[in-house]
């Protein structure tokens, strides 16, 4: 090697250096995808880079972070691991170099389809960590030349420090979910305690033995939603959420939410108005995740609406963007509280115990709008009532 070519490799694994420092200094996992997306095309000199995540239950892969291209769509596709370059890996193992992959039978031409862009070569190494597959590692595109081995060591220290981080990243989160499960759990527990001791007792009259089932019915409610609900923070946080993108009118899917949610406006004797187009433009999304944050705005507007309160849903384009807004006329929230609204486990505490909940419907909501590179906000006054916009982006 050329005493050039050695000063690049040198400054190239410099570069290394300084970028394992930057992976380090965070567990959040979106974050540390895109750096490492972003390193390992800057180091390989690609057009770009992708993560693919393996999950081991299911045997599948799936693409969770790129550098050029469409998140949430990209985040909805699966790679067979039998008939990809990707699978290959995993399988094997081990680092490929392929100079045109419109030759190689185990591309998976599928990819271009779904995102017009076509894979000339590519440079792919797996991500382990403890024995365990994270993934794989992609470089797409060189941009002068083709890759080499150079390359192909550079983006294997990438790949080693990358699947340390993911896994750290992925335990830290994990553990303080459980954390916090545990903490949330102790309350319906001793309920349901409470209730089954008094279940056994002889004189307990049948009026009182009615509402302690009652109350034993909707403690397992409780407990089924609250699960749920960490089990999708879960998933979220550790990047096994996958997107399907598919393309609907969204006023429909608001239409199918109302409806779904309609008996229990009715039961609080709350008006309903609605402001939504019958000519909306089609959007490219995750349908049922959508559906899932609009579910959870409207059920926080019923639960936190007065008796024979007001919500409105309205929907519009404003410039580039599709607009739902969900409004109530509730409490309202201070300054202070609204500051904390999205984030894990927070729960108002005026509202605390009138209202159960798990404290993370609306940093669920976050996290798949932001998947979406859209956007949910809040305005609220006290004594107002409250209103969350969803900006989605027309795709």
């Amino acid at each position: 090697m050329s005493e050039a070519g050695q000063a690049m490799l040198l400054d190239r694994y410099q570069r290394l250096s300084e970028i394992s420092l930057d992976l380090a200094s965070t567990l959040d996992l979106k974050t540390l995808l895109d750096r490492i997306v972003h390193a390992a095309a800057d180091l390989s000199n690609a057009e770009a880079a992708s993560i693919l995540l393996y999950d081991e239950n299911k045997r599948q892969l799936h693409f969770e972070t790129t550098t050029n291209l469409d998140e949430p769509l990209m985040r909805g596709l699966i790679v067979p691991v039998d008939s990809s370059i990707a699978g290959w890996i995993v399988l094997n193992c081990e680092p490929v170099i392929i100079d045109d992959t419109q030759k190689d039978s185990r591309h998976y031409s599928e990819i271009a389809k779904y995102t017009n862009v076509t894979t000339t070569s590519m440079l792919g190494v797996p991500l382990v960590a403890k024995d365990e597959m994270i993934g794989v590692l992609e470089a797409i595109n060189k941009i002068e030349g083709n890759f080499n081995e150079d390359d192909q060591d550079v983006l294997m220290a990438l790949g080693a420090q990358a699947a340390v981080a993911i896994a750290n990243a992925r335990l830290f989160h994990q553990s303080d979910l459980i954390s916090e499960l545990v903490h949330e759990l102790r309350t319906p527990l001793s309920s349901l305690n409470t209730a089954a001791h008094l279940l056994t007792r002889p004189d307990l009259p049948e009026e009182r033995s009615e509402q302690v089932i009652e109350a034993i019915q909707n403690e397992i409610t409780r407990l089924s939603e609250m699960t749920s609900a960490f089990l999708d923070m879960a998933r979220l946080e550790s990047g096994r959420t996958q997107f399907n993108a598919e393309l609907f009118d969204p006023g429909l899917l608001i239409e199918e939410c109302i409806n779904l949610v309609s008996g229990k406006v009715d039961e609080k004797d709350l008006h309903l108005q609605i402001d939504i187009s019958d000519d909306n433009p089609e959007i490219t999304a995750d349908r049922d995740k959508i559906k899932q944050v609009l579910l959870n705005l409207l059920s926080n507007a019923i639960k936190y609406n007065y008796p024979q309160g007001d919500i409105k849903v309205s929907a519009c384009v404003e410039g580039n963007d599709f607009v739902i807004t969900v409004s109530d006329t509730g409490p309202g929230i201070n300054d202070e509280d609204q500051q904390h609204l999205f984030e894990k486990f927070y729960r108002v505490e005026s509202s605390e115990k009138a209202v159960p909940g798990s404290g993370l419907g609306l940093a669920i909501s976050q996290r798949i709008v932001e998947a979406h590179n859209g956007k949910i906000e809040v305005e609220s006054k006290v004594g107002k009532g409250t209103t969350f916009r969803v900006c989605l982006p027309i795709r």
